[in-house]
C-alpha cells in the first residue's frame, strides 16, 4: 500500500512515504451493497464496453441537444428506454442469481433474462412514443406492449432482488402489485383506488410516474455525468493526490492519522459520493496507519466508516440520491449541493473533535514530518486537480449548468492529465477499463433505480399519498417534534434493509407529504429523510460501511459496528437541527449570514459533545481527573452541548437566545467545577497536597 519515494534524499535524512493510488488503474468505483459479482471477459467485455459508450454518448446528445439522429428528435421517454435496454440486460450477466452460481462464465438461464429484458425494452421504446400520442398508459395499449410491460415488471424485480438482496426485492414488490387490491378493507389507511393487471402494467411501464419516473429521470440527467466524472477522477491518480495531500496537512498532529483518514476520506468522498468505494480505497491507506499510531483495530475501522458514510453527504458530487432529492423538489442539483454544505461541514467538524478528544485522553501523538509527504511536492504532482474541481464548481454553482458541468470538467482534466502526468496518461487499454468500470456501476443504478420506481407509480397510481399523509398528523396530533421522531426511526428501520436511494423514495412518497403539511421547509425535510435513511451504513445489525472497514483493520464486525455509532453520534442529532431552522441547509430570508451563525453555535456547542462523550475536553483536560464526578460531568458536557447547539425559535418554543443561554447556564459551572477537579493539585500519600 505504501511505497517509498524515489527521489535522491541526503544520506542522513529519512526516507519519506509517498502512498500510491488507492484505486489503482481499476478506478475502484464501487457503489453496490451487493458484494459477490462476476467479472466479464472475452466478447461479454467488450459488450458492455461498447453499450456503456452508447450509453455516455446518448447522454451526451440529450444534454447537449447534438442531434445525433439526423432528421429525428428523441422524447425522453425514448431516450429512457434506450439507456435500460443498454444497461439493465446486463444485471444478469454481472449479478449472479445465487450464492452457488457460477463466477467465471454467464450460466444460459442469465443468457435467456438478459435477451428478454434486451426485446422488453426495445419493444417498450418503439411504441413509448404512439403511448404517449394516444394515451395507453390510461387503457387502450394493444396486447404486445402490455406483454411486455409484464416482462418487463418481472425481469425489474429480479434485478432489485439481485442488486440489492432479497430485502429490497420483499419491500419493494409488494408496494409494486398493491393497486391490484388497493380497495381491500384490511388495508385501512392505505386504501385506494385499484387497477386491473393491464391497467398497473399499462401504468408502470409507459406513464412518466413510475418506471420513466424520478429515479430514471435522475440517472439519465445528471447521474451518468458524475459517474463519468468520478471514475476519470480516480483513474488520473486523484486518489493518490488526496490521500498524499490529507497526511501533508494533518499527518503530525495529535491523532494525526485518524485526521488524516477523515480529511482524505472527506475529498475522496466529494468526487466518488460511494461509501463503500470510500471503505475500500481509503481504508486500505488510513487504517494500517492508524493502528500503527497506536488506535485499536475496532475504533481505526469505526473512525474511516464514519468518515466514507460523509461521501454521500459532502458536495459538489454526491450520492445519486442526491439527484433524486433534486428531481422530486423539481429543483436544480446545485440547489441540493448548496443545501448540504453546512451539514457536511458540522458532521466532519464533530469527527475531527470526536478523534482529537479520544488521541488526547490515550496520548497519542502525530506522525513525524520526516515520515510524511511534503505539501508543495503533492501540490506540484497534483496541482491541476484543483483547476478541474473548480470548474465543476463554478458551472454548478454561477451557472447553474449542472447536466453538462460534470462532462466539461472531465474533459477539461484528460486534456491537463495528458499533458502534465506521464504515469497515469491513458492508453486504450485505460480508455477500455473505464468504460467497463463505468459500465457496471450504470447496470446497477438502472437496476435499483428503475425497480424503486416502481413505488412512485403504484402510490402514484391510488392516489393515497395525501389522504396517508393527513392519517399521520391525526396520529401525531399535529405535533412536528412527534412526526419527526417517527420519521427518524421509520427511516432508521427500513434503511436497515434498503439501499440509501430506496429509503429515500419511500419515505419521500409516505411520510415527507405529512411533514410538508406541517410547515417544515421542504428541503430541509427531504435532506432530514436522507440523512435518517443513510444511518444504516454505520448502524448495527446491518452497518455495511462499518463491516467493510472491519474485514480491512481484523476487528470484530459488530463491535465495529458499535464503535462507528459512538464516533459518528452527531450523525444522529445532526438533521434535527436543520428541520428546527432551515437556515442550516440555506434556506429561508438571509440563510446565509443566518446559517453562518448558527453553525457556528452548533460546532461550538459540539465541542463540549464530543468532550463529553470522548472524556477529555479541550482546555480543561482529561475527565478522568475529576474523581467519581466524571461521568456527572461528561453527562452535563453532553447535554449543554447539545443545547446550545440545537437551534431556537421556529417550532421551538424558545427563541435561540433563550436556548443559547439555558446551554451556557448548564455548560459554565460544569466547566468550572470540571477545571476545579482537574487542574487540584495531586494528593502526596502522607494526605498532604502538592502545592
Amino acid at each position: 500500500m505504501m511505497s517509498s519515494s524515489t527521489s535522491t534524499v541526503p544520506q542522513d535524512e529519512p526516507k519519506r512515504v509517498v502512498f500510491d493510488d488507492p484505486h489503482g488503474a481499476a478506478g475502484n468505483m464501487q457503489e453496490a451493497e451487493v458484494t459477490r459479482v462476476r467479472t466479464l471477459r472475452g466478447a461479454w467485455r467488450w459488450t458492455l464496453i461498447v453499450a456503456t459508450a452508447a450509453t455516455i454518448l446518448l447522454c451526451i446528445n440529450q444534454q447537449f441537444s447534438l442531434r445525433l439522429f439526423v432528421g429525428y428528435t428523441q422524447l425522453n421517454t425514448e431516450y429512457f428506454y434506450l439507456l435500460i435496454a443498454l444497461m439493465l440486460p446486463f444485471t444478469f450477466l454481472i449479478f449472479p442469481g445465487t450464492g452457488r452460481a457460477p463466477l467465471d462464465r454467464v450460466p444460459w438461464y442469465d443468457l435467456v433474462l438478459f435477451v428478454v429484458t434486451f426485446a422488453a425494452a426495445i419493444i417498450l421504446m418503439v411504441n413509448v412514443r404512439k403511448a404517449a400520442e394516444a394515451g395507453w398508459e390510461f387503457g387502450g395499449a394493444p396486447n404486445t406492449v402490455i406483454a411486455a410491460g409484464l416482462v418487463m415488471w418481472v425481469m425489474l424485480m429480479e434485478a432489485l432482488r439481485r442488486t440489492g438482496g432479497w430485502s429490497l426485492l420483499l419491500s419493494v414488490l409488494p408496494f409494486t402489485v398493491y393497486p391490484l387490491f388497493a380497495e381491500a378493507r384490511w388495508l385501512g389507511p392505505f386504501r385506494g383506488t385499484q387497477s386491473t393487471l393491464e391497467q398497473a402494467t399499462a401504468y408502470h411501464v409507459l406513464s412518466g410516474e413510475s418506471l420513466l419516473g424520478i429515479p430514471i429521470q435522475a440517472f439519465a440527467d445528471t447521474v451518468i455525468g458524475f459517474l463519468v466524472f468520478g471514475t476519470a477522477l480516480m483513474m488520473t491518480g486523484a486518489g493518490k493526490f488526496f490521500i498524499n495531500l490529507a497526511f501533508a496537512l494533518c499527518g503530525t498532529f495529535r491523532g494525526g492519522a485518524a485526521k488524516v483518514c477523515i480529511f482524505a476520506s472527506g475529498l475522496l468522498g466529494m468526487m466518488s459520493g460511494s461509501i463503500i468505494s470510500n471503505v475500500l480505497t481509503a481504508g486500505t491507506m488510513t487504517i494500517p496507519v492508524m493502528k500503527k499510531s497506536g488506535f485499536r483495530a475496532s475504533y481505526a475501522a469505526a473512525i474511516e466508516a464514519c468518515a466514507s458514510t460523509g461521501a454521500v453527504l459532502a458536495p459538489p458530487v454526491m450520492g445519486a440520491t442526491a439527484f433524486v432529492i433534486a428531481q422530486f423538489l423539481n429543483v436544480s442539483y446545485a440547489d441540493v449541493a448548496l443545501a448540504a454544505i453546512i451539514p457536511a461541514v458540522l458532521y466532519y467538524v464533530g469527527l475531527f473533535m470526536q478523534v482529537d478528544a479520544y488521541a488526547a485522553r490515550h496520548k497519542l501523538k502525530g506522525i513525524p514530518r520526516a515520515e510524511l509527504p511534503r505539501i508543495m511536492d503533492t501540490i506540484k504532482d497534483g496541482w491541476y486537480y484543483v483547476f478541474v474541481i473548480a470548474l465543476l464548481i463554478v458551472m454548478l454553482l454561477y451557472f447553474k449548468r449542472e447536466s453538462h458541468a460534470p462532462f466539461y470538467a472531465t474533459a477539461l482534466l484528460l486534456v491537463l492529465n495528458q499533458f502534465f502526468s506521464k504515469d497515469t496518461r491513458w492508453t486504450f487499454a485505460t480508455i477500455g477499463k473505464f468504460l467497463e468500470v463505468n459500465g457496471r456501476t450504470f447496470v446497477e443504478l438502472v437496476g435499483i433505480l428503475a425497480g424503486c420506481g416502481l413505488l412512485i407509480g403504484a402510490f402514484s397510481m391510488t392516489g393515497v399519498v395525501s389522504s396517508l399523509a393527513n392519517d399521520l398528523l391525526h396520529i401525531a396530533g399535529d405535533n412536528a417534534f412527534l412526526l419527526l421522531g417517527m420519521c427518524a426511526l421509520t427511516s432508521l428501520i427500513l434503511g436497515l434493509g434498503l439501499t440509501t436511494t430506496a429509503c429515500y423514495i419511500f419515505l419521500a412518497i409516505l411520510v415527507a407529504p405529512a411533514l410538508e403539511k406541517l410547515g417544515l421547509n421542504r428541503m430541509a425535510v427531504h435532506m432530514f429523510i436522507f440523512y435518517w435513511g443513510m444511518l444504516s451504513s454505520i448502524t448495527p445489525p446491518v452497518a455495511i460501511a462499518s463491516f467493510a472497514a472491519a474485514g480491512i483493520a481484523g476487528s470484530p464486525a459488530m463491535k465495529t459496528g458499535w464503535e462507528s455509532m459512538w464516533v459518528g453520534s452527531i450523525i444522529y442529532f445532526l438533521p434535527f437541527f436543520f428541520v428546527l431552522n432551515p437556515a442550516l441547509v440555506l434556506q429561508g430570508s438571509s440563510p446565509y449570514l443566518a446559517g453562518l451563525g448558527l453553525m457556528g453555535l452548533a460546532a461550538f456547542g459540539t465541542l463540549f459533545i464530543c468532550g463529553g462523550i470522548q472524556g477529555y475536553q479541550p482546555f480543561v483536560g482529561d475527565l478522568r481527573g475529576t474523581g467519581s464526578l466524571e461521568w456527572p460531568i461528561r453527562v452535563l458536557l453532553v447535554i449543554g452541548g447539545f443545547v446550545v447547539a440545537t437551534p431556537g425559535g421556529g417550532i421551538m418554543p424558545l427563541s435561540q437566545m433563550q436556548v443559547t443561554l439555558l446551554g451556557l447556564g448548564i455548560l459554565l459551572p460544569t466547566i468550572l467545577i470540571a477545571l476545579l477537579l482537574v487542574r487540584r493539585p495531586p494528593v502526596m500519600p502522607d494526605g498532604l497536597r502538592v502545592l
